[in-house]
């Protein structure tokens, strides 16, 4: 089963330095991961003062800026992995460098008929 292991932390909690460490650590378990054959994907997002939100409510579309809530932690990237069960997800979670100072959300991905076969993925 494919889980989407979502990566929250407040913003402001690492400096730069702190921040390209946490980038390595992740880049050697998406490594560590890959020849295990679960990785699929991983990614950090830039800080949450680019994002865009997008509503759609009575045909009418509504662009901010920034994120849909204000929050104690920020979406800040993504895991996403190939794993036998939640268990399993939950071992690969706690391996993620920001499960140390942050939050990791673990999701189960939907199967659904008719999407596009994973060509990037």
């Amino acid at each position: 089963m494919k889980y989407m292991l979502l990566v929250y932390l407040d913003e402001q909690a690492l400096s730069g330095e702190e921040r390209e460490k946490c980038y390595v650590e992740s880049a050697g378990l998406a490594q560590e991961l890959s020849s295990g054959g679960q990785y699929i994907a991983a990614g950090p997002l830039h800080p949450t003062s680019m994002a865009t939100s997008v509503r759609v409510r009575d045909g009418r579309r509504l662009v901010t800026d920034g994120p849909f809530a204000e929050t104690r932690e920020q979406l800040g990237g993504f895991f996403l992995v190939e794993s036998g069960d939640l268990d399993e997800a939950i071992r690969i979670a706690e391996r993620i460098p920001v499960a140390r100072m942050g939050t990791i959300e673990i999701r189960p991905m939907l199967e659904i008929a008719g999407l596009p076969e994973d060509q990037a993925l």
